[in-house]
């Protein structure tokens, strides 16, 4: 009986992730292949419920919407600091860790700078975005 990708199993992928523009974003193929525990939460809801099932050398393209990927973009995590609470040199696209108030780190990306403040995004960098996967299951323990 051939092996099927269920929760609990050990799955390996190769996959090429595509950006809504078709522009390949990562991709590990002809490298080491993703590995992770079926049903343990460790990917996005969206992939794993698409490799459910599968079985050793079985390709699949899933498009995944941004509510079984990332998340949605949330406006109110986008914040206006004051330039001086940053790095002198901070651009646009920079990736900072800011710790709340209650000394928790959280990531954030500045995406842009006026002559006082900044616009720091605390959104992943592919919130509300749908994502584009080519899975290739190469192997389950």
């Amino acid at each position: 009986m051939a092996a099927t990708a269920m929760k609990g199993k050990l799955i390996a992928l190769e996959y090429s992730f595509r950006s809504e523009d078709n522009r390949v974003v990562d991709s590990n193929v002809g490298k080491a292949p993703f590995v992770y525990t079926q049903g343990a939460n460790q990917v996005i809801s969206g992939l794993e419920s698409a490799v459910e099932g599968m079985m050793i050398g079985e390709t699949k393209q899933v498009v995944v919407p941004p509510v079984d990927g990332f998340g949605e973009h949330y406006p109110n995590a986008v914040q206006e600091v004051n330039k001086r609470r940053l790095p002198r040199d901070v651009q646009v696209g920079t990736q900072l860790s800011v710790k709340d108030k209650d000394g928790r780190d959280h990531r954030s990306m500045v995406t842009q700078i006026n002559e006082r403040t900044a616009l720091l995004d605390f959104n992943h960098p592919l919130a509300g975005k749908t994502l584009l996967f080519d899975l290739k299951v190469v192997a389950i323990e």
